[in-house]
């Protein structure tokens, strides 16, 4: 990321953070009782835009694990941007109260709704299958599931796109949950038509939606009647596959997933990190062209 860009987002995180902070403080309850001491009270050298700023940065670098990003890029070629740099071990300590306004600043950045959506999963292994009994990071969130290209220990990420490869909503469960449960939840809020492979097939979850004003549009199983569809939604679940572009994205380039993990909030902003990493990118998986001849 060349100077001007990380400039750039450096002013938008922080513009974010001081609008997040004046609301936060606005809906504070006062404690009276809490220490007054300097040890309580004093600000730290690295303000939670710094820090928003080096996690997003990463996740758009070509560094695989944020250690090295740290000692050999930020320490030695981005000190002048960052005159308050603190120990490897202490910004690991830091990162942990940036999950609430990360969490804001990523929802934020969420697009908007088109009518037209794509659904999908992904898995979040973070452990080896065959070591899953030894893991304790994730051993009361994580479990085992089962997908096309075997076992796997973990979590599944549910995410939900536009067109334009924008994402509208995502969801964290357990890898043995149902690609299927989360669905209601997700499309809330949302409207128009959703798209989806066949693991999304269920009447009920049809209804459900319906009753939301979502179409759910989904490939037929082998066995399963034919009926007819309309041209125009041929021709967008054929395009389905932009979903899985925006999948290979996040793992590839975004590094969503790892199996280096030491805690459950350094997980959630990783994860969030490289989702607003992802958001931030101008350029996205898209399908302009088919949209124009829906809307047109």
């Amino acid at each position: 990321m060349d100077e001007l860009s990380l400039i750039t987002l450096f002013c938008h995180i922080d513009d974010f953070c001081k609008a997040f902070k004046m609301k936060c403080n606005q809906n504070l309850i006062e404690d009276d009782t809490q220490s007054k001491h300097w040890w309580t009270t004093r600000e730290s050298r690295l303000c939670d835009s710094e820090l928003i700023t080096l996690a997003i940065v990463f996740h758009n670098s070509n560094y695989r694990t944020f250690k090295h990003f740290y000692l050999h890029c930020v320490c030695e070629q981005l000190q002048g941007h960052f005159p308050g740099l603190v120990s490897y071990k202490q910004i690991n300590k830091l990162m942990k109260r940036i999950l609430i306004p990360l969490f804001a600043f990523q929802y934020a950045l969420q697009g908007d709704p088109t009518g037209i959506g794509f659904i999908d999963s992904t898995v979040l292994s973070v452990r080896q299958i065959c070591r899953a009994s030894s893991h304790r990071v994730f051993k009361k969130v994580a479990k085992k599931g089962k997908t096309t290209t075997g076992w796997f220990y973990g979590l599944k990420l549910h995410l939900v796109i536009n067109h334009k490869g924008e994402i509208l909503s995502w969801m964290l469960s357990p890898g043995n949950v149902d690609d299927r449960s989360p669905v209601p939840a997700l499309m809330k809020g949302l409207w128009g038509k959703l798209f989806g492979d066949r693991g999304y097939i269920s009447k009920k979850l049809f209804e459900q939606l319906h009753e939301q004003g979502i179409q759910l549009i989904t490939k037929l199983k082998t066995r399963m009647k034919n009926m007819l569809m309309d041209t125009v939604d041929k021709t967008l679940l054929l395009k389905r596959g932009v979903i899985e572009s925006v999948n290979n994205k996040l793992k590839s380039q975004c590094q969503i997933e790892h199996h280096r993990h030491r805690s459950i909030p350094h997980f959630m902003i990783n994860l969030l990190s490289g989702l607003a990493a992802y958001s931030l990118n101008p350029v996205k998986p898209t399908i302009k062209e088919v949209f124009n001849n829906f809307i047109g």
